[in-house]
């Protein structure tokens, strides 16, 4: 309710542009789930004494940077989950609300100030005015699955939930891609052409159909018959049936993709979580379920993505952020 009164406050002192702006903020409540309970292995040894949420890039931690890129696509609700150091991303939280609270408090006392601070204080404000809520998985490290469904009572159940990791920066433009999720879709994976390992596999409406690791040829589908295909992807992306596949009728109707780990989920699958196991991974569930409901992915042809997962890829996210971050 708070949170509804500060930007009602700030409409009525703004203009009209700003009142149409607050406007959409009241009727679009848009909320997001931060994965950030990861062990951090790989960033060893600086993950030794904190999580990797709060390792810096450029001086500021990686949770503060998505943080603020998504509120600045006008993102207010927010699902953290923690597990590792989990004492430290809670606190830190805690010092960044205080902190913003004492800005706000000393905006106050400073008296007249000219039209164009206004503006700028206002919309710093209102850029702060969001909901943080904490998913605790300190008994147990739950996966990309299992870790959205236990915050499922944390989510408000009318609008889709934007899934976005803390370790990966990127430089997708989150309100346009909320649009690209219509009403009637399920989940919206952001996908692109790249070389990798492992691609999820798409029918010609962009509908989830499978996965396939190219290296093992292992594929997964809820459908018997792509299963036991025998694959292979060709230079322009497109999954063929190999020679010897029972199964030739494949050939270019399935294109592959490669997953961003970013995606927009529909809080209408929440029941559908039910019956997976406290601990699942997102991607066995989407591919488990991907048959009778609408998962559809979302290409983005220049889709850039840092993983900052390892050490050696940190100087390379300094040099990320300055591009693409406010």
């Amino acid at each position: 309710m708070n949170i509804l009164l500060t930007l009602i406050y700030f409409a009525f002192r703004s203009n009209s542009f700003g009142f149409l702006l607050t406007y959409s903020y009241l009727c679009i409540m848009k909320q997001a789930m931060i994965f950030a309970a990861g062990l951090g292995t790989r960033l060893k040894p600086l993950t030794d004494t904190m999580p990797k949420a709060l390792v810096p890039v450029g001086g500021r931690p990686l949770l503060d940077i998505n943080l603020e890129r998504l509120r600045q696509a006008g993102y207010t609700r927010f699902v953290v989950n923690v597990h590792h150091f989990a004492d430290q991303i809670e606190e830190h939280l805690k010092e960044q609300d205080a902190r913003c609270k004492e800005q706000g408090a000393r905006g106050k006392e400073q008296g007249a100030r000219s039209k164009e601070q206004d503006v700028r204080s206002e919309e710093q404000e209102m850029s702060l005015a969001s909901e943080i809520y904490i998913s605790d998985e300190r008994e147990l490290l739950l996966d990309t699955g299992g870790g959205l469904k236990k915050a499922a009572p944390l989510f408000k159940d009318d609008e889709p939930i934007l899934i976005h990791n803390v370790d990966i920066l990127d430089n997708v433009d989150y309100e346009w891609f909320r649009r690209q999720h219509q009403e009637d879709e399920d989940a919206v994976l952001l996908v692109s052409r790249r070389k990798t390992k492992r691609y999820l596999l798409f029918d010609n409406g962009m509908r989830l159909m499978g996965w396939m690791n190219i290296e093992t040829g292992e594929v997964k589908s809820p459908y018997p018959w792509l299963r036991q295909a025998q694959l292979t992807i060709d230079d322009e992306w497109k999954v063929c049936a190999a020679a010897d596949s029972q199964f030739p009728i494949f050939n270019y109707q399935l294109t592959a993709f490669a997953f961003s780990g970013i995606h927009s989920f529909s809080p209408r699958l929440f029941p559908l979580m039910e019956r997976f196991p406290d601990k699942f991974g997102i991607m066995d569930f989407y591919l488990s379920i991907c048959h009778r409901s609408r998962i559809f992915g979302c290409v983005k042809d220049d889709l850039q993505v840092l993983d900052v997962g390892k050490l050696d890829a940190l100087d390379k996210a300094e040099e990320f952020v300055k591009l693409f971050t406010i």
